[in-house]
């Protein structure tokens, strides 16, 4: 019998890289690492042998889409930043069973789900970055899951979340589930980037104080409430993948049902416009 061992909202900015290589970024995301490394930790220690990434960067524009390959190896540059992230290898094992059992459930519910093993569709860098710390800590297979949904409501989503919790308990593996994306995001201007040093800063205090909001939520366990905001939250913060991640994570953990009080272990940071944190939401 399968089992969701551990969950997380996570972070992904490519200055996570950056942190890492020589330049004005150098050092200055090991507190988000250093998360990765927690989170991975935990996973480790709770017996976790996938882990399931929702990710804000893949799009996709008709149904439901899971990449279930066998195998994942290559070069990463971002088309969307090549100059923050460019030439990252990557080389780590999928879970074609878990991902092809995932579609089958969430189309057996209504929700019309497509698993694919192609060698040729490449993992995005929501998928990579993540994977590329947390597998310094814990070596997990992976499936990741298209969550930058251009024509989906959040309702589908929290289905095809439940999918996940079903085919993982009907499995043999025990899986962390990952929400990759931001919180809100709205990213500077072209022009107004530079100027206000926009790496290390907000676009938008309402934002800023919206996130905390949120914060303060989850870590209450107030979650019942956050839903009834999601998709204002979304729409008026520029949630990430309109929040799709996270629409799928908390479908996996019971949507308002869900009342565990979340662990913050990278503290609310600004990045290029954005609110970026890591949470762990515990499994209940």
């Amino acid at each position: 019998m399968g089992e969701l061992v551990l969950a997380a909202k996570m972070t992904h900015v490519p200055t996570m890289q950056m942190s890492e290589q020589d330049g004005p970024v150098k050092g200055k995301r090991q507190a988000a690492i250093d998360g990765h490394y927690e989170i991975a930790r935990r996973a480790k220690a709770l017996g976790a042998t996938t882990v399931v990434i929702c990710d804000t960067h893949w799009l996709v524009n008709a149904g439901f889409h899971i990449n279930a390959n066998d195998k994942f190896e290559g070069l990463l540059t971002s088309s969307e930043f090549p100059q923050f992230i460019r030439d990252m290898p990557y080389s780590h094992r999928g879970n074609p069973a878990l991902g092809d059992a995932i579609a089958e459930a969430a189309t057996e519910m209504g929700i019309y789900t497509l698993a694919h093993h192609l060698d040729s569709l490449d993992l995005e860098y929501g998928t990579l970055v993540p994977l590329s710390f947390m597998s310094r800590e814990h070596d997990m297979k992976v499936v990741s899951i298209a969550a930058f949904c251009t024509v989906h409501d959040h309702d589908e989503s929290r289905v095809l979340g439940a999918a996940i919790r079903k085919a993982v308990e009907a499995s043999d593996e025990k899986v962390l589930l990952v929400a990759s994306g931001s919180l809100s995001h709205k990213i500077w201007s072209n022009k107004d980037y530079a100027p206000n040093n926009g790496t290390f800063t907000i676009s938008s205090e309402f934002n800023r104080q919206v996130d905390l909001m949120v914060l303060d939520m989850w870590t209450r366990g107030d979650h019942a409430t956050f839903l009834k905001m999601l998709g204002d939250y979304a729409k008026h913060c520029s949630g990430e993948g309109s929040m799709h991640d996270t629409a799928m994570l908390y479908g996996a953990l019971g949507w308002d049902d869900y009342t565990a009080k979340c662990e913050v272990v990278t503290d609310y940071f600004p990045s290029s416009g954005t609110g970026q944190v890591n949470v762990i939401f515990p499994v209940t």
